[in-house]
């Protein structure tokens, strides 16, 4: 248990890094507050039309008589509604991380460069950088995805479908936020996506400790954009400690294999 907390640890240090750096607090907010604007507009959409989604998935229910039909359609309503913003969260990090770029690029790398040690860089242009970034991102959100219609469907089921699924939702999306945002870490590090999630896996609580808290977070209107550059920070610095000599789980990778590319996942 003691790796949650260590994981929360690294969001206070990332969010305190940023604090005394106050330029580049105010560079890496610029994407997320483009990415906000049009989540915004997908999720006020999403709680107008929630009800009528579930009415039509429901046609079974159209007989039944007051209050069940109410209760039925009500929960669902709102499972639709949390996984939502459940998507959101980890959607929103991968589109900031692909518009932010070069912003959250130059701001890992000045993490690194005041740890002290070695200054990773990938070698690669920016727009290898974004094809790869926007490639792997795909390809966590599929995985997000398969998650999604496993617990959608797991809402059904009367009391854990209104309990424990909510719950496990912000566990799955706890760990695919820290994944995409320790990404802008360990790619200049030359790990592949499949290499990232080994290593990962490898900590398993440490990484909710750090994601779980953040995606909370990011639920709060507008708290994501302000919290993406700490967030950053904060993953760098739990990338560092990752992959530093000594530590468990560090798959190979090198920038060959990261140029390449071509690793199953």
């Amino acid at each position: 248990m003691s790796d949650l907390g260590a994981g929360f640890g690294y969001v206070m240090k990332g969010q305190r890094w940023v604090a005394r750096r106050g330029r580049w607090f105010g560079f890496g907010l610029l994407p997320g507050l483009i990415t906000l604007f049009v989540y915004a507009g997908a999720l006020v959409g999403l709680g107008h039309g929630a009800d009528d989604l579930v009415a039509w998935a429901t046609p079974f229910a159209d007989a039944w008589s007051s209050p069940w039909q109410a209760l039925l359609r009500t929960a669902l309503t709102a499972l639709v509604f949390v996984l939502g913003l459940f998507l959101a969260v980890v959607t929103f990090t991968a589109v900031t991380l692909l518009v932010g770029q070069p912003f959250y690029e130059s701001l890992s790398e000045e993490v690194d460069r005041g740890e002290g040690g070695e200054v990773p860089e990938s070698g690669l242009s920016l727009w290898r950088e974004l094809w790869i970034s926007a490639r792997d991102s795909v390809r966590v959100l599929l995985r997000v995805a398969l998650y999604g219609i496993a617990l959608f469907a797991c809402g059904f089921i009367p009391v854990i479908g209104q309990t424990v699924v909510p719950a496990l939702a912000f566990c799955v999306s706890g760990y695919f936020l820290a994944e995409e945002l320790t990404a802008v870490a360990l790619q200049r590090r030359g790990m592949v996506l499949k290499d990232r999630l080994v290593l990962l896996r490898g900590r398993r609580l440490l990484v909710l400790g750090f994601g779980v808290p953040l995606a909370l977070a990011f639920l709060v209107p507008f708290a994501a954009v302000f919290l993406m550059p700490g967030a950053v920070a904060g993953a760098t610095l739990l990338a560092r400690d990752l992959t530093a000599p000594g530590t468990d789980a560090k798959p190979g990778g090198g920038p060959d294999a990261r140029a390449a590319g071509d690793q199953p996942v």
